[in-house]
């Protein structure tokens, strides 16, 4: 990266945007500080991995998890994400949160409410193997707290198999979205339905795997989590 693409942060928790992190399009939802693009980490579970591979653009779902100021994601040492990010490339990775259909009166209007973020930067393999171990825990707890000491724990064969990467939250920054619609003045008037329809996405009940032995009950920790996400139920 250039020097001009170079981001620091500030005492105060701000990201300072750079040529590839500044929010251009509709800036006003642009959001630079630290503690907004923690909580949509924090919130989402799936994030999307941009790289070119031999001339090609390519963008792969993959689960991560935040800790601290850096992202973790792992998977196979065979991976072609993995492989391109842990030789050093250029990452773009991001994540969307949908909030929200916004109808608006008119069909150019129509919209989404979102919580979105981009990161930019290079990857680092995590090799130390009590580190990669720390980083496959994270990533268990990150889907359901309290799961990580339940389970069966990584052999040291598993461990070995397993491709972690850490990618520094230096280059990010957030983009929001929310409220109605913003229709025309002219528009105001047009005898359509408009408003928000909002989405969110929420745990259902648990299903037991078939060949769970008799007398093995649902965890404490798996009715809390969704209770967590879902108050209603």
């Amino acid at each position: 990266m250039n020097n001009s693409s170079k981001q620091t942060q500030t005492a105060s928790g701000q990201f300072v945007p750079t040529d590839h992190t500044r929010v251009r399009r509709y800036p006003a939802r642009a959001k630079y500080d630290r503690a907004t693009v923690e909580a949509i980490l924090d919130d989402a579970m799936v994030c999307h991995v941009g790289f070119v591979h031999d001339g090609h653009p390519f963008v792969i779902p993959t689960m991560y998890v935040r800790d601290g100021e850096r992202i973790l994601i792992h998977g196979s040492p065979l991976s072609r994400m993995l492989t391109e990010a842990a030789g050093g490339v250029a990452l773009c990775v991001t994540v969307t949160l949908l909030d929200g259909v916004v109808l608006a009166r008119a069909a150019f209007h129509h919209s989404m409410n979102y919580r979105s973020v981009a990161i930019v930067g290079r990857a680092h393999e995590v090799l130390e193997p009590a580190a990669k171990l720390a980083a496959m825990r994270a990533l268990v707890e990150r889907l359901i707290p309290g799961r990580w000491d339940e389970v069966r724990q990584p052999t040291p064969g598993e461990i070995a198999g397993t491709r972690v990467l850490e990618i520094p939250l230096v280059e990010a920054s957030a983009k929001v979205r929310t409220g109605g619609p913003v229709d025309l003045a002219e528009d105001e008037s047009f005898p359509v339905w408009a408003g928000v329809a909002p989405l969110a996405l929420m745990p259902g009940a648990p299903i037991p795997d078939p060949g769970l032995a008799p007398g093995i009950e649902l965890p404490d920790y798996v009715r809390r989590w969704r209770q967590a996400k879902n108050p209603a139920r």
